[in-house]
């Protein structure tokens, strides 16, 4: 593998770049996957000022936003990697209420939220036009692989060792999950960006797989 290492501020502007250098009258659908530890909600999160001050406005999504409900969720208890593999997010519902809308011939109206899982009731959004050229970040775990469309895809990799030792105790249960999606779907051997993530404050971008 060879990598180049990257400040985060660095890798933020690099990204910035990449996205606003696609066409400015429609919408993008970026996808930044990584288990939670790996942060990228947060390197999704660092996007929207820089975006924005390139003059392409930026909506944020989080897939925790978009659970499927406790009923079908926690089917086989709380901690079964089978179903947070599976069944733990409306992948349907992410693709009919945000990426549909925002893909070629969409209607550009999208919801944020469609799920509040501390209530476990659907969240009371409103629907949000998107303005033309609208970035759309959308973040979290298990992201690719499944169809969903995306226009550019950003994958953020840990070793199995690095992602056991910052994955707090409590959600040691997923990790599971996360190695049989590495062997099955295997997001980095085709995500358009990848980023190294062992120590999230030290990201490294991979040019080339052996």
């Amino acid at each position: 593998m060879r990598v180049r290492p990257i400040s985060t501020d660095v890798l933020v502007e690099e990204l910035a770049d990449l996205l606003t250098s696609r066409e400015s009258d429609s919408y993008l659908r970026v996808a930044f996957d990584g288990a939670p530890a790996a942060g990228p909600g947060e390197l999704a999160d660092a996007l929207v000022g820089p975006l924005r001050a390139r003059g392409r406005p930026a909506m944020r999504i989080d897939t925790a936003d978009f659970l499927r409900p406790a009923s079908l969720r926690l089917e086989f208890g709380r901690n079964d990697p089978d179903s947070y593999y599976q069944g733990w997010f409306d992948e349907a519902g992410l693709a009919r209420e945000v990426l549909d809308p925002a893909g070629p011939g969409g209607s550009g109206r999208v919801l944020a939220r469609l799920w509040d899982a501390t209530a476990d009731r659907a969240a009371r959004e409103s629907y949000t036009e998107l303005s033309a050229g609208t970035i759309l970040l959308v973040s979290g775990p298990l992201l690719l692989g499944g169809g969903l469309a995306f226009d550019v895809t950003v994958h953020l990799e840990m070793s199995a060792a690095a992602l056991l030792r910052r994955t707090p105790a409590e959600d040691a249960w997923t990790l599971p999950a996360f190695s049989r999606y590495a062997e099955e779907v295997g997001p980095a051997s085709f995500a358009d960006v990848v980023l190294r993530v062992d120590d999230p404050r030290r990201p490294a971008m991979v040019l080339e797989r052996s």
